[in-house]
């Protein structure tokens, strides 16, 4: 369930999205809408709980900012469906729909690591 009440499993795949190697690729096809980093900094606060703003590693947790945009989604999707291991990521990113995923790498996505 996403956080407006809906059920937004079976929209997960988007018709351009391919399996490579274990890892999902999600390749956007033209005419899909990026990401709305302003929504993606106002969910950001669940992610920066864990994950540094200053773009460092901390405590074994990596860091999130500065990635692709399809990476950070494909990670997201990944762990979502549980095909990449960490029981913290995997309960968060179930949670998300696919808009709450692409807002969320357009915003990090957006940011730059400080020295």
């Amino acid at each position: 369930m996403s956080r407006d009440g809906t059920d937004r499993r079976s929209t997960r795949f988007p018709a351009g999205s391919a399996l490579l190697g274990g890892s999902v690729l999600l390749l956007v096809a033209s005419g899909h809408a990026a990401g709305d980093p302003a929504l993606g900094a106002y969910l950001a606060s669940e992610c920066t709980a864990c994950h540094q703003l200053s773009g460092r590693s901390a405590g074994g947790i990596p860091p999130i900012i500065g990635w692709p945009e399809q990476q950070f989604v494909a990670a997201l999707d990944a762990y979502g469906r549980k095909q990449r291991e960490n029981p913290v990521m995997q309960t968060i990113a179930a949670r998300l729909s696919r808009e709450e995923m692409a807002a969320l790498a357009a915003y990090f996505g957006s940011l730059k690591s400080t020295p």
